[in-house]
């Protein structure tokens, strides 16, 4: 059983390199520009006039600039919603790169995707703990009777709300212990939490992602599985950090570290 387990990390792990070092992977972003922050509507290195209005981002061209909108050649102007596919399939392109529009609590930007950012260039692999069964504990999912936002602060400073749907339940080494998560759309749970290896043999937090609990609340809570948030890879992410109470005094020495 351990064995198979073990196989079904390493596959995990493979899967995990895959994502991260793709051309348009977290390792690919190059800068994340806010459109409030440049008025006159220029975005530095990209070409183009970006503005805001109401509930969509406005991008203006000529043909010389380069630009292309879905797939083609662009000049004139568009309103653009936020992208809610991977990078790679952006609307807006320039050359190889992808200019992916986002939104966070009503503030709109664009994100600068690049295949031949320095940061995928260098990469060296992750840095991770191999499988061991006594980080894969059983867990109890217990849902928030309406859902909850707290302001947490954010990798590039700023605080924003996190959502968070209940409590996580679990025992490690006889102590019992619980982790706030999100609930996402298909029911599985999302966990931004740091231990007492954080900044000290792991990056300064880490993501946690249980499959979805069954009608019981039952889960899995598998910290083999940490994962590094994108912000590991690319300081112009905007990962949240642990909520309050998510951040655990035992030293999760599994999963993901940091980058190698």
């Amino acid at each position: 059983m351990t064995t198979d387990a073990s196989d079904e990390w390493k596959k995990w792990h493979e899967r995990r390199l895959e994502t991260v070092t793709a051309p348009y992977g977290p390792l690919a972003l190059t800068a994340t520009h806010w459109l409030d922050d440049y008025p006159e509507g220029r975005l530095p290195d990209i070409p183009g006039n970006w503005a805001t209005d109401g509930d969509a981002a406005v991008l203006t061209a000529t043909r010389p600039d380069g630009l292309t909108v879905d797939g083609e050649p662009f000049e004139g102007r568009v309103r653009l919603a936020a992208d809610a596919g991977p990078a790679a399939a952006a609307r807006v392109g320039y050359g190889e790169r992808r200019l992916v529009v986002l939104v966070r609590e009503g503030e709109w930007g664009v994100r600068d995707f690049d295949p031949a950012a320095g940061a995928r260039l260098r990469f060296r692999g992750i840095e991770a703990t191999p499988y061991d069964p006594r980080w894969s504990v059983p867990g109890r999912f217990t849902p928030y009777a309406d859902e909850r936002t707290v302001r947490v602060e954010n990798a590039d400073g700023r605080r924003r709300g996190l959502g968070l749907g209940g409590e996580l339940a679990f025992t490690l080494d006889g102590r019992e212990h619980t982790l706030q998560v999100s609930v996402e759309g298909d029911g599985s749970l999302w966990a931004v939490f740091a231990d007492a290896t954080s900044g000290n043999g792991s990056y300064r937090f880490r993501f946690l992602r249980p499959a979805a609990p069954g009608p019981d609340g039952r889960t899995t809570v598998d910290f083999n599985r940490s994962q590094l948030p994108p912000c590991a890879f690319a300081d112009h992410f905007v990962c949240p950090f642990p909520p309050p109470g998510n951040t655990l005094d035992v030293a999760v020495a599994a999963g993901e570290r940091q980058p190698a």
